[in-house]
């Protein structure tokens, strides 16, 4: 959506015109009256400018003519480049802010206006004639970073300082850089005032609405809608990530595609008086949010809910109490407490500390503290070398966290997180349609894989469509970039994932085609391979499995997988947790990395790949130890090792071995008695290794200042202080610690 913009101001290399002669600076380019100047510098350029290449010669074209004061020749121009670029009749006009100001001009010089009455005007009319979807997309051409603008108009001004003529490249050049900040500087104070006119033409728009729950809290709610429509089906957004110019985008997102948009808060977010609390009342509020809509008179009865990670964990709290109005949910980048956060495996994550100050200390978010990355680096800093309890984080910050406290209150996944979202059985009566999408990077991945199982489980032909791609959580809510996290994303997974859930509700609520991306009911992008694959189940990814066992290498501190068990062969490993000197570590923020961090435990290494091999789906596997202490938690990572010698993060798992039989009910280990612990419900992978990679599997136990320490006690770590370390952790890792990938074959 934003290529209109890019296209209107980025400045294209341009051709250079053998024999062309410079052209003269004029006279006051240099001081205060470079506006002045300007129109005699375009003149001069457009003399002898011409591109074989018709749309780039009418690109710069069109920009030398308003620059010279040509505006109707300039309108000319727009409309014959428009033509060929032949846009799809979805998007907006190109290049409209320009229109729109040349238009402007003409009518200022015609009619004695000034240039806002005018531009106002023509505004009114030329965007106002766009239909709501075209309107939507065209916004984003008007705005843009003024100040940016202003700069490189100054140094390209500077450039030309002293100098009495220009080559006729760097004459456009010059011209351009002016004509953008000329241009928006003109009309971006009008802007937004004009599109609020817009707005309240097109649509209906309800603010600040109080809805009640059955038990008195207040939901704070943004309605709007297409002003003239019937009865329509709503699409809902309930979030904690209270921000009214977000609420607003996403609600006039869909009322623009059609549909009643809606966005409520959390109780106590926005306008809302009540306290807050994160998770705990949801599913019933938002709940009640659906039947009030149902019950006004915009709505035909029918709500589909949409959004990503607190909002995609809303909607499974809402479903669980099965709202009468709720048709379809697609959330996307999926969290589920208790289950991936604030813990994963049983084991506590650091990122979440921070996180309830930004979302549940005020109204709206609290951007400071959340984004004071030293306070919170130094905070897991500081715990680790000091060996205290992790429960002592709030006292070692020296700020009150109540809902981290609360939560660590609850290590097992007992009543506390079992109530807010849908269990076991509960699962079957779900009969709507859900659109669930996750990516290979994204935190949130086994959020959205533990409903799709737990889907599935109970319900095996519910239907449940899954998509994934090489994602990451934040990506995935603002748009997929060309490389995420260092990975350089393939052309086939660039893909809008607001259009392809907004297709797909148009497919649930209007019966339009089914997107043709989701062929079925998983759908994942094959990285490597630029294409994308299709399959019934999560087991059917893959055409066979391979497995490959954790062995030592032929050379000691050497390690490899082999297709083969080996159960007499132990590695050893030794982790002593009274050592605190990495308390300074930080996890890379990159997936593609030159060397594997040595935290991660043994590297068990494969063969070179003889030829392509793609991994597909899911891997699982059982680990054959023993350990010293009454509990370990395990960290198992998945990497591809190319043949340039880069690492590629592919998928991890974490898991506390004490939890690995029940989540819900802690169970300790004997000291020195072999243990056998199942790999299950991982992340999926997706990828064609190249001949040449190798497979690398990292096995070891957590220990990083990010992550809650067990040190095996048989305590809560929690309340596990240094102290209680005892002699190093040791674990021997038996040769018959196997794990089974997907591969597909034939492909």
């Amino acid at each position: 959506m934003k290529a209109l913009l890019l296209f209107a101001l980025v400045l294209l290399p341009l051709p250079c015109l053998a024999g062309t002669p410079d052209l003269p600076v004029p006279a006051g380019l240099h001081a205060d009256r470079a506006g002045q100047a300007m129109p005699a510098l375009a003149r001069d350029a457009l003399a002898v400018w011409h591109d074989d290449d018709h749309q780039r010669d009418l690109g710069t074209r069109f920009r030398l003519q308003l620059a010279a004061g040509q505006y109707a020749q300039a309108i000319e121009s727009i409309e014959a480049l428009r033509v060929l670029r032949d846009d799809p009749p979805t998007q907006p006009p190109a290049l409209l802010p320009y229109e729109i100001h040349a238009r402007t001009s003409l009518l200022q010089a015609n009619e004695g206006l000034s240039y806002a009455q005018a531009w106002q005007q023509v505004f009114a009319a030329r965007f106002g004639a766009l239909d709501d979807k075209a309107a939507l997309r065209a916004e984003f051409a008007f705005g843009g970073s003024l100040p940016r603008w202003r700069a490189d108009r100054d140094a390209a001004l500077e450039q030309a300082r002293g100098r009495t003529h220009l080559s006729l490249d760097e004459a456009i050049a010059l011209v351009r850089a002016w004509l953008v900040h000329d241009t928006y500087a003109a009309f971006m104070p009008l802007f937004d005032a004009a599109l609020q006119e817009d707005d309240a033409r097109r649509y209906a728009i309800e603010r600040d609405v109080l809805v009640r729950t059955p038990d008195g809290a207040s939901i704070s709610t943004l309605v709007i809608r297409p002003a003239k429509a019937a009865a329509l089906p709503t699409l809902l957004s309930f979030t904690i990530y209270a921000n009214d110019d977000w609420a607003w985008a996403d609600a006039k997102t869909m009322a623009a595609h059609g549909y009643a948009g809606v966005v409520a808060y959390s109780r106590g977010k926005g306008r809302s008086p009540d306290a807050i609390v994160p998770f705990e009342h949801d599913g019933a509020d938002a709940a009640a949010t659906i039947d009030w809509i149902a019950a006004q008179p915009w709505s035909d009865g029918r709500v589909g809910m949409y959004g990503g990670s607190y909002n995609g964990f809303a909607q499974w709290a809402a479903l669980k109490h099965r709202p009468r109005a709720l048709k379809a949910i697609a959330p996307s980048a999926t969290v589920a407490p208790g289950i991936d956060i604030p813990m994963e495996g049983g084991i506590f994550l650091n990122f979440m500390y921070p996180w309830p100050f930004y979302a549940a200390s005020n109204r709206s978010l609290d951007d400071a503290r959340y984004g004071d990355s030293a306070r919170w680096a130094a905070l897991n800093r500081d715990w680790y070398a000091s060996g205290r309890a992790y429960r002592d984080l709030p006292a070692i910050d020296g700020e009150p966290n109540p809902v981290f406290t609360r939560w660590l209150q609850h290590p097992d996944y007992d009543a506390y997180w079992q109530a807010m979202i849908p269990q076991g059985d509960e699962f079957a009566g779900f009969d709507i349609p859900v659109l669930a999408t996750t990516g290979y990077f994204d935190g949130g991945q086994i959020g959205a894989l533990h409903y799709f199982r737990e889907h599935l489980r109970h319900r095996p032909d519910a239907d449940h469509t899954l998509l994934i791609g090489p994602y990451e959580h934040f990506t995935m809510q603002t748009g997929v970039p060309a490389q995420v996290q260092g990975y350089t994303v393939d052309d086939s997974a660039r893909i809008d994932l607001q259009a392809l859930r907004l297709a797909w509700f148009d497919h649930v609520f209007k019966g339009a085609p089914r997107p043709g991306l989701l062929a079925d009911r998983v759908n994942w992008q094959v990285m490597g391979a630029d294409t994308w694959r299709h399959a019934p189940t999560l087991a059917a990814m893959a055409t066979r499995t391979q497995q490959l066992c954790l062995v030592p290498g032929a050379k000691a501190g050497k390690y490899r997988l082999a297709p083969q068990p080996r159960p007499k062969a132990i590695s050893t490993q030794r982790v002593d947790f009274n050592d605190r000197s990495d308390a300074g570590w930080t996890a890379p923020d990159t997936v593609v990395n030159t060397a594997l961090d040595p935290r991660t435990g043994l590297a068990f290494v494969s063969d070179v790949m003889p030829q392509d091999l793609e991994l597909a789906g899911a891997f699982s596997g059982v680990l054959d130890f023993n350990v010293n202490k009454r509990d370990v938690d395990i960290a198992i990572g998945i990497y591809e090792l190319n043949a340039q010698g880069d690492y590629l993060d592919l998928a991890w798992w974490l898991q506390r071995a004490s939890y690995n039989a029940d989540r819900r009910q802690r169970q300790l280990l004997q000291p020195g008695v072999r243990q056998r612990l199942v790999v299950g419900d991982t992340r999926l992978l997706g990828r064609r290794l190249a001949a040449g990679s190798r497979l690398v599997v990292t096995l070891g136990v957590v220990k990083q200042p990010d992550r809650q320490l067990n040190l095996g006690s048989g305590k809560d770590p929690s309340s596990e202080v240094i102290a209680d370390t005892g002699t190093p952790l040791e674990i021997r890792w038996r040769g018959s610690s196997c794990l089974q990938f997907g591969v597909r074959s034939g492909t």
